[in-house]
């Protein structure tokens, strides 16, 4: 389930997230086939590999971090996590002003332009260190969103992204820090609150996590040594 979309970015965030590819020239075609449904859209998208890049089928056959009822849970998860990551976020330093993060909240809802008129989509943003934001993408999922994002920048070869952060509309999960970290981002900010386990993980690799984030305020959960007064 997703919002049509940037689909080549979704199958190829979600691919690189996964640890099933690392690099854009793993990706040899990504392509939409097969006869629209009733909306118009097309929902299968085809991704052909590189000769060199092995899949493991099993791997494939299990639920993946994108689905919360996949049964990930504390120490082994991280472990997972650490396996799979090509990046360290721990060592980009990215320092950033305070009265930059709460900015962000306003600044991706101008972004938003599909939300604006539903009401009924999350957002993922890319920022710099003075909180422009970059680029944005939406979805009725968010970790689709993200997916979508970090696509985007594997696509165009931009990965890892260590002198950006990322800002989300809703809640801090997890599978979205997990996402986060796959990627090499140092900085994850959200509208919502953190689970514990997303704590755990910004933590355990040396990631910044801010919750709550407001126009007046905000939480710091992890990494407050990159945060500016």
């Amino acid at each position: 389930m997703r919002t049509p979309g940037n689909d080549d970015e979704l199958a190829a965030g979600f691919l690189f997230t996964e640890g099933i590819v690392r690099r854009p020239a793993d990706v040899d075609s990504i392509a939409t086939c097969g006869p629209p449904a009733m909306t118009g859209s097309i929902n299968v998208v085809r991704v052909e590999f590189a000769d060199e890049v092995g899949v493991d089928l099993e791997r494939l056959e299990r639920h993946f971090y994108t689905s919360s009822s996949c049964g990930v849970c504390g120490k082994s998860s991280l472990d997972a996590v650490a396996v799979q990551g090509h990046y360290e976020p721990r060592t980009a330093k990215m320092p950033i002003a305070a009265d930059t993060f709460k900015a962000l909240p306003a600044a991706l809802l101008r972004h938003q332009a599909v939300f604006e008129k539903t009401g009924g989509l999350h957002a993922s943003g890319l920022f710099g260190s003075t909180g422009e934001i970059l680029a944005v993408r939406e979805d009725v999922g968010r970790h689709n969103a993200l997916d979508k994002l970090i696509g985007r920048s594997l696509l165009s070869d931009q990965l890892p992204l260590s002198e950006f952060g990322i800002v989300v509309s809703g809640r801090a999960s997890f599978e979205l820090m997990q996402k986060a970290m796959m990627a090499g981002v140092p900085i994850l900010a959200a509208v919502g609150p953190p689970s514990s386990l997303a704590i755990e993980l910004a933590e355990e690799f040396g990631m910044t996590l801010v919750g709550f984030l407001k126009a007046d305020r905000f939480n710091i959960y992890a990494g407050a040594q990159r945060i500016v007064d």
